[in-house]
């Protein structure tokens, strides 16, 4: 909680896994309560609250979020809450529109809100006043409008006819004319932090204000529009390909998740029969276990770090996936996955994987720097080297000789660009996206394997290619 005195209730949460922040935004005095952009399993909101003698009252969507699937239907089964977007969302279910001006009283806490699309057509962002009328906000929820150090990207919407062109216009004029507008005191409590694909340049910073933003974040630079568009267009990272189903799922009345409810515990002949309808196995346990023993077919997501968001990066949202690896976690692992929207996990396996027989469980090589150095130059014709790292990390650090760049995110769609009569030999920065990776391409018919401690490990010859466009092969 960042305020203690006043009425004001404020508390962020943020979800590191997705690099995401929500808010719980109340009035002491009143007891009345909203949360804004909340993820989808929502005991913490709901708890906090309670904890304050908060009633939740609103839930107050910045704009359709493509990164998250977001929890706002579950907060209005559980609380009763109303749902509210700008008045320019079109959703598939009930809302309570708001208008761009318009106040929100809590009691003496104010919620105003301000229309600011760019990112998507129906941004909006809250500015929060401990009590109505004070000439310096507590602080603006911006939503995927402005992050520190960086803005929200235009381009999510080319695939619905929504150019980036016209998103980075409109995005130039919100935070010139709306944002920009708001005393340099005023605190920004954006939806997003660093490692989001939402932007390019976000900072680890949680919070900042309007007035060291406007010194030091590169698209709120003095600039003519056109150089603004330029700027922001330019070296988005890929976006996970569940971003698409994320964004149309998010606009619909769908089943809300009950995230204390267990997984089914597969009995054997059930997961046999699960696989032979086209299953996947999910093995969440870390890299080096992974290689050591594992199922045929199955692919490695570990569990900690940034694990729904590399899984939606390979599999289908309506992909049916048995969890494998460690039983006590297997609940957690499926909250996670129903972050995105990925609801299909038919179960888990009860038993550890080393308790399965080894006459079931396969092996993967993990290749040493060393080594593939003495392969480059002994029979570099004989295998390829693939890099699945996103194209900013590529040009700033450079890449192994000859490797081909594919980002992680692009994997599944570019197959067809792979030899399927060469070994491939997969790398990212450290080893974890990479075993996501050579897991995937040999459950999809290929040959690979994959670098320990990726290119963090590599002392050879450095490479900076010229072309890191989506299809660039540097060489």
């Amino acid at each position: 909680m960042t305020n203690h005195t006043g009425p004001l209730v404020f508390v962020q949460f943020y979800l590191d896994c997705l690099s995401h922040a929500s808010y719980l935004v109340g009035d002491r005095t009143t007891g009345r309560a909203v949360v804004v952009d909340p993820q989808r399993d929502v005991n913490d909101y709901i708890s906090t609250a309670e904890r304050h003698g908060l009633t939740i009252e609103r839930v107050l969507e910045t704009h359709i979020h493509a990164d998250f699937l977001s929890g706002h239907l579950e907060l209005a089964e559980r609380t009763g809450a109303r749902i509210s977007y700008g008045s320019a969302g079109a959703l598939d279910f009930d809302t309570d529109p708001l208008d761009d001006g318009e106040h929100l009283s809590l009691g003496e806490v104010d919620l105003e809100i301000l229309h600011t699309p760019g990112h998507t057509p129906e941004s909006i962002c809250v500015v929060v006043r401990e009590h109505a009328g004070d000439a310096i906000p507590y602080g603006v929820l911006t939503g995927d409008t402005l992050f520190i150090g960086d803005v929200g990207r235009p381009d999510l919407l080319s695939s619905r006819g929504r150019s980036a062109e016209d998103m980075a216009r409109a995005l130039y004029h919100s935070t010139r004319e709306r944002l920009l507008t708001l005393p340099d005191d005023t605190r920004v409590y954006p939806a997003h932090g660093a490692g989001s694909a939402c932007g390019k340049n976000l900072s680890t910073e949680l919070s900042c204000t309007i007035g060291n933003q406007r010194l030091g974040n590169y698209a709120l630079a003095d600039m003519a529009e056109d150089e603004f568009v330029s700027v922001v267009t330019e070296g988005q990272p890929a976006a996970p390909a569940y971003f698409a189903f994320t964004s149309v799922r998010n606009r619909q009345a769908r089943p809300v998740l009950n995230e204390n409810t267990p997984v089914v515990a597969l009995t054997p002949d059930a997961f046999r029969d699960a696989r032979a309808h086209g299953a996947i196995v999910l093995d969440t346990r870390d890299p080096e276990s992974f290689a050591s023993a594992h199922l045929p077919g199955a692919v490695n997501v570990p569990l900690g770090g940034r694990f729904a968001e590399l899984a939606g990066e390979v599999f289908d949202a309506q992909d049916s996936i048995i969890l494998c690896g460690d039983p006590a976690t297997a609940r957690e692992a499926r909250n996670r996955l129903a972050r995105i929207g990925f609801d299909h996990v038919l179960g888990a396996l009860t038993t550890l994987v080393d308790a399965v027989g080894a006459e079931y469980l396969t092996a993967a090589v993990r290749v040493e720097a060393v080594g593939l150095d003495d392969r480059l130059v002994k029979d570099a014709d004989d295998f390829e080297l693939v890099d699945v790292r996103g194209r900013g990390e590529v040009r700033e650090s450079g890449t192994i000789p000859s490797a081909r760049l594919i980002p992680l995110p692009e994997l599944v769609g570019r197959l067809s660009e792979l030899p399927t009569d060469q070994p491939l030999t997969v790398f990212c920065a450290s080893g974890n996206r990479s075993s996501v990776a050579a897991s995937v391409l040999r459950a999809r018919g290929f040959e690979a394997t994959d670098l320990r401690g990726g290119f963090s490990a590599w002392r050879g010859e450095v490479e900076h290619p010229a072309d890191t466009t989506p299809g660039g092969v540097p060489a």
